[in-house]
């Protein structure tokens, strides 16, 4: 890379990507994270969340071209190491808000926690989940009885959301998947798509007797009584990708895939 060139590398601890970064080490230079432009990330998606994470949390948020040394890598560049410099400023950037969860213990404790894919909320035991969900203040199902719901963003809605049998989001929809996961009464809703800028409540009815953990993509609060989403517009993540393998060509692809 060039003497001008910030970048740091960070890689998954597995041995493909633990591999690929020596590699990538003898062949460019790189410094470390707190004096970076811009991050390379060697891993799967999984890593390449933790990474994301791991910027919201120190509110240094750098630019993120991912190389796909996991399983599926849908956020992810294909693995090649050759003409990385050249990739890098071709990139396309895509800008990525997260999801705010404020999250109410059964003790009475509130947790903040960021989500750049989903929200959900999952029932702790064999008893069914028994949920009250609002909308921008208003109850518009006083009681959905279920395995849990989710909240999911156009990036994580080929997640765990489409899993769930969610809606696929184009990138840049402005929209939000709110989504039950195995309802029970009623039992023909789907869930519902809602404008990115809807503040959306999950109150748990009978919180004690049926207890529901929420997670926020890989962090988990066991024993809520209450979660309450909505974007945070203070902190946009940007992940860059190849031109011919963007992220938002990816989601619209998605859909035709049987």
């Amino acid at each position: 890379m060039s003497d001008t060139a910030r970048r740091a590398l960070v890689a998954s601890p597995t041995h493909s990507a633990q591999i690929a970064a020596q590699e990538l080490r003898d062949a460019h230079d790189w410094v470390p994270m707190e004096d970076a432009d811009m991050v390379v990330a060697l891993g799967g998606d999984g890593f390449m969340l933790q990474t994301l994470h791991g910027m919201l949390e120190r509110r240094r948020i750098l630019p993120v071209f991912g190389m796909n040394l996991g399983t599926i890598g849908f956020l992810m560049n294909e693995w090649r190491p050759e003409g990385l410099v050249e990739r890098l400023e071709r990139a396309r950037s895509f800008r990525v808000t997260p999801l705010q969860m404020t999250a109410r213990g059964v003790d009475g404790k509130t947790h903040v926690l960021p989500a750049i894919n989903e929200v959900s909320l999952l029932r702790e035991t064999r008893q069914t989940a028994k949920l009250e969900i609002t909308v921008n203040g208003h109850v518009v199902m006083p009681e959905l009885v279920c395995d849990g719901a989710l909240v999911a963003t156009p990036a994580g809605s080929t997640a765990y959301n489409l899993s769930a049998n969610g809606p696929i989001l184009p990138l840049g929809s402005s929209l939000l998947a709110l989504t039950p996961i195995s309802p029970f009464r009623p039992r023909r809703w789907r869930g519902a798509i809602l404008p990115e800028r809807a503040e959306i409540g999950i109150r748990v009815l009978e919180a004690e007797k049926r207890p529901v953990s929420a997670v926020a993509d890989q962090r988990e609060l066991r024993e809520v009584s209450r979660i309450d989403i909505a974007l945070d517009r203070m902190r946009t993540l940007t992940l860059l990708f190849d031109p011919e393998h963007a992220l938002d060509d990816r989601i619209t692809m998605e859909q035709f895939i049987a």
